[in-house]
């Protein structure tokens, strides 16, 4: 498993983790937020007159109402972006990483306004009824030029589809589960491979029926599961109340300067925190992505830019609203900067090649730019000397979790009824753990994602029971999510290789979504990671390239607007 992460990150180092990803992708947002007049604020209150169905029609072509088309896909964004990923993107950057994420939902806006009115606008009706969408409808049917001469995109259309059947997996399968999966058996205790198992078979019975059942099912799902999410969420906030002014604080004030040290927390400099924040901003909201416009495809419309403004309305629910309220229970509750005993990731465990202490300045700052890759320290390869689970070796320093190691002790991990802990030696190399033994590392260290979350939850008026909130929000976020990347797959693979495709898609998905409700969570990351930058980078280069096309949708939306709703108000359309 390291083999395969250290892999992992060294694809994604070059495009979803490289320098000019957060770049292109929060450029991409702005030019058009200024090229079309900023129409994430222009539209805001016409995007929520839609979508309370003000403007509907039953004889409109489509499967779904606009409320159906925009729950299913905050079905597909709300999930654990929203509860691991905002620990995760706090925990690695600071609360810097919190601001950066309200950026590129603030211009994410704009950018899932113009996808989505594209994908909208190229959608197809199948053989069968119902209606397709998505950037590789508008690759491959819009008109695209280069010096007046037609360029046919097409293999671009067939590389996004192909990249969001591989995203479905590491954005709406593997992740969503592992993190479900892993929540469960801290809160509860209950067998990763049991909740797989049952969770399974129950997103099988769901996807089988199709958009229309997935529809229903989100658009029940969602609202609940916010109501049920944000009363706990809520009883942390106020519980600590006294707290929200510095946590804003902390969020604002270290912008350009990144996330300075407190508690277990190393510190973060302004490009760690800038690049973890807008990479998690993108995983929450996915805005760019190019996953939401096969959602809205389905939404029942006879012009494409009303399902454009509706889409609006998804970064700022999901990011701006939701996960806001996730970086102030963190932050206010104290959790994201102490350390928590818990078992240490292979993963995450780097052994350094000296000795250095949390205590002395010095040595805290050498971790700090080791940490930030501004220099990196000397990795340790030998071997541990273990005698009853203490570690022997004095000329090392042990870190987890972007933070210093204490107290750890070595366990055998062989399914024993009654721990016991370790003596002998374990084989080091290059600060990794290379020994195959079942071993298992118990001690204290900053905790990320769903289990931070989860201990932050307990701060609150619910005391314990704070934690179970967070099992059953996570829960439902994260199986509505799976329930519809599943949708945004099967339309994909009907793209590439026709409606009989599907079963076998399908097929794949739920076995997958099983096994990796027991997989390492931090290859999952990584994989979602390098997804996601497949989806972008495609669909970027396409809804660029149709910016003019763009404009003169509005303006049409504009004269349709005016002559089947006369004397209603509206925004400026022209």
């Amino acid at each position: 498993m390291l083999e395969v992460n250290e892999f992992l990150k060294l694809i994604d180092s070059f495009i979803g983790s490289a320098v000019w990803f957060p770049y292109a992708l929060l450029g991409t947002g702005l030019f058009f937020t200024i090229y079309l007049k900023f129409p994430q604020i222009r539209f805001f209150r016409h995007a929520v007159r839609i979508v309370s169905g003000k403007y509907d029609r039953s004889d409109l072509p489509g499967d779904t109402s606009h409320f159906q088309a925009l729950a299913t896909a905050l079905s597909g964004t709300v999930g654990t972006g929203n509860i691991a990923g905002v620990a995760f993107a706090v925990h690695l950057g600071g609360p810097a990483a919190l601001f950066w994420m309200l950026v590129t939902a603030a211009v994410g806006m704009c950018t899932k306004f113009v996808e989505v009115s594209l994908s909208h606008k190229y959608r197809t009706k199948l053989e069968d009824g119902t209606m397709a969408g998505g950037p590789m409808y508008y690759m491959k049917n819009a008109e695209f030029k280069i010096g007046g001469r037609k360029v046919n995109l097409k293999w671009l259309a067939a590389t996004f589809a192909f990249a969001t059947v591989l995203s479905s997996f590491g954005t709406g399968s593997l992740p969503q589960i592992n993190s479900i999966s892993s929540t469960l058996l801290s809160t509860f205790g209950i067998d990763q491979i049991l909740t797989g198992a049952v969770l399974a078979v129950l997103l099988g019975l769901v996807i089988i029926g199709g958009i229309k059942r997935i529809a229903a099912v989100t658009s029940k799902l969602v609202p609940g599961m916010a109501i049920v999410y944000f009363i706990g969420a809520f009883a942390v906030i106020f519980a600590n109340v006294e707290n929200i002014w510095p946590s804003l604080l902390a969020i604002f004030g270290d912008i350009f300067t990144g996330s300075a040290a407190t508690g277990g927390f190393i510190g973060a400099n302004l490009a760690f925190a800038f690049n973890k924040g807008v990479g998690r901003g993108l995983f929450s909201n996915e805005a760019g992505q190019g996953s939401a416009p096969i959602a809205h495809a389905s939404a029942k419309a006879n012009e494409p830019l009303s399902e454009g403004m509706v889409a609006i309305l998804e970064p700022f629910i999901d990011t701006i609203i939701i996960c806001t309220v996730t970086g102030l229970v963190l932050l206010s509750s104290g959790a994201w900067a102490e350390k928590h005993v818990n078992q240490f990731d292979y993963t995450e465990i780097e052994i350094l090649g000296e000795s250095l202490k949390e205590s002395n300045p010095d040595n805290a700052e050498a971790i700090y730019k080791h940490l930030n890759e501004v220099e990196k320290l000397p990795e340790f390869t030998g071997q541990l000397q273990v005698i009853n689970g203490e570690i022997q070796n004095t000329d090392i320093t042990i870190l987890h979790s972007r933070s210093f190691a204490d107290n750890v002790l070595v366990y055998k991990n062989e399914g024993l009824l009654d721990e016991e802990l370790f003596s002998g030696t374990v084989a080091i190399e290059n600060g990794s753990i290379i020994d195959e033994r079942p071993l298992k590392f118990i001690g204290e260290s900053l905790v990320h994602s769903a289990p931070l979350t989860a201990i932050a939850f307990n701060r609150g008026f619910f005391g314990e029971y704070g934690q179970y909130i967070v099992s059953i929000g996570l829960l439902l976020f994260a199986f509505s999510t799976a329930i519809s990347w599943s949708y945004y797959g099967d339309r994909a693979m009907t793209f590439l290789f026709g409606t009989k495709s599907v079963i076998y898609y399908r097929i794949v998905y739920v076995v997958a979504f099983f096994f990796a409700s027991f997989q390492d969570t931090t290859i999952i990351w990584t994989l979602s990671g390098i997804t996601i930058a497949l989806m972008t980078l495609p669909n970027l280069v396409g809804i660029l390239w149709l910016r003019k096309d763009m404009k003169k949708t509005i303006s049409e939306y504009g004269d349709f607007f005016e002559e089947n709703f006369p004397g209603q108000k509206h925004p400026k359309f022209k």
